[in-house]
C-alpha cells in the first residue's frame, strides 16, 4: 500500500520552514535546497557583484512569491528594478549553482521559472566550470561561453571562472580562503 502524503498549505509551510533558509515550496511539499559548498557559496557573491556591475539589483536567496504554489529561493536573483519586499511579478535573471542537486531537479526548476516568466535563466556547475541558459524554444539548457544579458551586456564565462579560481586561492601565511 502506497503510503500518502500530506501537502502543506502556504501558510503550513511558511510557519514552518519560513524562516529555513534550505527550503523551498514546490506544490504543497517542502523541498529541501542542496548545501552549499565554498564553490557554491563563492560563486554566489562573484554572480551577485557581476550583474550589479551589469546594471542589475542582485541579491542571494530571495524567496519568489510569483506563484502561490511554487515559491523558489533562487541562488542569485537580478532584476533592473527591486520590488520590495518580496518579488510578485517576474524577475529579469535566475542563476542556481549546482552543488548536490540531481540534475532532474535542476531541469525541474528551470522549467517552473520558464512558467512563471523569467526571461533569464543560468545553472553553473563550479565543479566542472560549465555554464548553460535554459532555452525556451527547444525546453532544454544550453551550454554558453558567454551571459549576454537582455540590457545589452555581456561577459564570458570564462572571466567568472577566472574569479572564482583567484578567491579560492589561499595566501602564504593566511587561514583559508581571502
Amino acid at each position: 500500500m502506497a503510503a500518502t502524503t500530506t501537502l502543506l498549505t502556504l501558510d503550513q509551510f511558511n510557519a514552518r520552514y519560513g524562516n529555513e533558509h534550505g527550503y523551498e515550496y514546490w506544490f504543497g511539499e517542502a523541498v529541501q535546497k542542496g548545501m552549499p559548498t565554498w564553490l557554491h557559496g563563492l560563486l554566489q557573491l562573484i554572480l551577485g557583484d557581476l550583474f550589479h556591475k551589469l546594471g542589475y539589483a542582485a541579491g542571494s536567496e530571495i524567496d519568489l512569491r510569483i506563484d502561490p504554489n511554487w515559491q523558489p529561493r533562487p541562488d542569485v536573483t537580478a532584476a533592473l528594478e527591486i520590488e520590495q519586499p518580496y518579488p510578485t511579478k517576474p524577475v529579469d535573471i535566475v542563476a542556481e549553482i549546482l552543488s548536490d542537486d540531481p540534475m532532474t531537479k535542476v531541469f525541474e526548476k528551470c522549467r517552473n521559472y520558464a512558467r512563471i516568466g523569467i526571461p533569464q535563466i543560468f545553472v553553473f556547475d563550479p565543479g566542472s566550470r560549465i555554464a548553460w541558459e535554459w532555452n525556451r524554444e527547444t525546453g532544454n539548457l544550453e551550454r554558453i561561453r558567454a551571459l549576454r544579458l537582455r540590457n545589452g551586456s555581456a561577459v564570458d564565462v570564462s572571466e567568472i571562472w577566472a574569479e572564482l579560481d583567484a578567491r579560492m586561492r589561499t595566501r602564504k601565511g593566511t587561514q583559508g580562503l581571502i
